[in-house]
């Protein structure tokens, strides 16, 4: 996940969503079969994933303001952890890369303004490094979460640090939306992300490199993503500009993946996108769903190749929506990632929008603190579902109407180990 936080966009992009018009279905009959639980919801011993994501973009998770001192960055850190294990979470998705930027001593990138409120200067202290220790203490893994492509979520180069690579490559920039893009259709720009995020996983033994929905960026009415230039060199064998851009998506999951396990043999690789691959209406394969962004065709990510192809270790699709929804119903779009997952290698854990309980403005599912544990009942009627990743840390802390209380009263009784 632009940016107050990265779901900004995918709530953005679901105002085209055609109205829900339904009435909501009946959580209660959707998960009356199959409970895996053998002694009620909280009993299961199995592995799974129990995930927060911690997203450092906008200060939104963590730190809570720049400038804070390196102390105080630590105790607000540790704090984040200390709550995963109180909650009996087993990992934490540690945003470390969110605008071209490092939250460790990178020597591709400057240091990420969010934490001293200026771009490219020293922190004092090493938060990646230190994050890991401080998990891996806890017993919780970390995983290392990047944007390949976002440069700033603004459109002024003269911004960036002096010594930012954006800078002193123009070529290699894309100005969209009121953002900069690194343009990956250039072989250049993608060889050049996977150097400065492998570097990260060199120095420290992150559990897992983890992506967002962010590759191609979600579209903007009336704006073009001019990538012209790179199209006329380099897409000579594609029919279309959308094949050929999800070809430079291909090859940057197939390299990324290729690269960790080069340099760290048994760290995962996984990616979060968008809940939906493609309605059935514009695809048979699609789910039943009225989505108006599709990540094939809109952000030129075939995510569902990837868990078929097992390119990737996990997926961690962003279902980010109510039980009975009728433009994107949560429980046709675990049955449909479950089938997309059955018998392949990827592991499906699903993303879970813990910021929308009993937030202003969301409808009355989202108002019942019981909708999430609701989510996690039904999920378990599948054998594909291996865990859950909760959107994200600030709300695991404050949880204002208890609903991730009644997901760990209901769910996370006992510890779990992640799966393997």
């Amino acid at each position: 996940m632009g940016r107050m936080s990265r779901r900004a966009f995918a709530l953005a992009a679901l105002s085209t969503l055609a109205a829900a018009g339904s009435a909501a279905a009946d959580p209660a009959a959707a998960a009356a079969s199959g409970r895996r639980y053998p002694d009620g919801p909280g009993a299961r011993a199995a592995a799974e994933m129990r995930g927060m994501w911690v997203a450092t973009v906008s200060n939104r998770d963590w730190p809570s303001r720049r400038g804070l001192t390196a102390a105080a960055q630590r105790e607000e850190l540790i704090r984040h952890l200390d709550r995963a294990v109180r909650d009996r979470l087993n990992t934490v998705v540690l945003q470390v890369r969110p605008t071209a930027d490092a939250l460790w001593p990178s020597p591709y990138e400057p240091w990420s303004e969010y934490l001293t409120g200026t771009q490219g200067e020293n922190p004092g202290w090493d938060p990646l490094g230190a994050a890991v220790q401080e998990a891996h203490a806890r017993g919780l893994k970390l995983h290392a979460w990047f944007n390949p492509y976002r440069v700033a979520n603004h459109t002024d180069p003269s911004r960036l640090a002096a010594s930012h690579p954006a800078r002193k490559h123009p070529d290699w920039v894309v100005p969209y939306g009121g953002k900069l893009y690194y343009n990956p259709g250039l072989p250049e720009v993608r060889a050049f992300v996977q150097q400065a995020m492998l570097d990260a996983v060199a120095r420290y033994p992150v559990d897992a490199v983890h992506f967002d929905d962010y590759f191609y960026p979600y579209p903007v009415a009336g704006q073009t993503f001019d990538d012209d230039d790179a199209f006329d060199r380099y897409g000579g064998d594609f029919s279309t500009r959308a094949a050929w851009r999800r070809d430079n998506t291909d090859k940057l999951v197939k390299e990324m993946a290729a690269g960790v396990k080069r340099i760290r043999p048994g760290t995962r690789f996984g990616i979060s996108p968008f809940g939906v691959w493609r309605n059935a209406a514009t695809d048979s394969r699609g789910s039943d769903t009225r989505a108006g962004v599709q990540t094939y065709d809109d952000l030129h990510a075939d995510t569902r190749t990837w868990v078929r192809k097992h390119w990737i270790d996990y997926i961690v699709p962003q279902l980010y929506w109510h039980i009975g929804f009728a433009a994107a119903d949560y429980a046709t779009l675990v049955a449909w990632w479950a089938k997309v997952a059955e018998g392949t290698k990827t592991h499906l854990y699903l993303g879970e929008a813990l910021y929308k309980a009993g937030a202003a403005g969301q409808p009355s599912p989202w108002q019942d603190p019981v909708e999430l544990s609701r989510h996690l009942t039904l999920a378990a009627r599948y054998p594909q579902v291996r865990g859950h990743v909760f959107f994200a840390a600030k709300e695991v802390a404050a949880d204002p109407i208890g609903a991730m209380a009644r997901v760990v009263a209901d769910h996370y009784r006992q510890p779990a180990t992640p799966p393997r």
